[in-house]
């Protein structure tokens, strides 16, 4: 039995994904959304990349079988399993900047961005690497007319997952989401497995 580790709410973790290893996320309570980002674990200058993974799906809903794509067009991973069915690829993980400008907070969060830098630091990524992240159980919707954004309630429920399987050695890193529109305003853990 793999033991299942825990991202704690409003915080971030790092770790090395291995070439055919896969990585199962689960939302352990319902409604909670985690940032994750990848890098090339033997050059970090490679990354996962929201726009190329979107242009070469031809989709933004990207779900069980699509692969995701570095910003050098190399698969990274690809989506083995999905219970939800609805992640977001297009907004930048939160941020000081964040809270500070759409939520009015005069002490902001350092947000999924500081999460992520904090976790990744010690692998020697710095902020301006951190790119646009996969944001699993995200639910954003856009308006087919204007364009607009609208931040919605996961549609995750307790035990809903994703499964992964890396095509190369990836340096991953993951957060429990810690904006409050994105979870439902409420804040809550998000589990994870890597599986052999």
């Amino acid at each position: 039995m793999i033991q299942t580790k825990i991202i704690p709410p409003r915080s971030g973790v790092a770790f090395i994904l291995r070439k055919g290893q896969r990585l199962r996320v689960e939302d352990v309570q319902g409604e909670q959304v985690s940032d994750f980002v990848c890098f090339n674990l033997n050059d970090k200058a490679e990354y996962l990349s929201s726009g190329r993974t979107i242009d070469y799906a031809d989709t933004i809903f990207l779900t069980t079988g699509h692969n995701f794509y570095s910003n050098r067009s190399n698969i990274m991973f690809r989506m083995e399993e999905d219970t939800v069915g609805r992640h977001d690829f297009l907004l930048t993980p939160c941020s000081e900047d964040t809270f500070r400008i759409i939520y009015g907070h005069e002490k902001p969060h350092r947000g999924c961005f500081g999460n992520l830098l904090a976790a990744l630091e010690p692998y020697g990524i710095k902020g301006d690497q951190i790119p646009v992240c996969f944001n699993i159980f995200m639910h954003v919707d856009v308006d087919g007319r204007t364009g607009k954004i609208n931040v919605l309630p996961p549609k995750s429920k307790a035990g809903d997952h994703v499964v992964i399987e890396a095509a190369m050695d990836l340096l991953v890193g993951m957060t429990a989401c810690a904006a409050e529109k994105s979870n439902n305003f409420s804040f809550k853990p998000i589990g994870y497995q890597i599986l052999e």
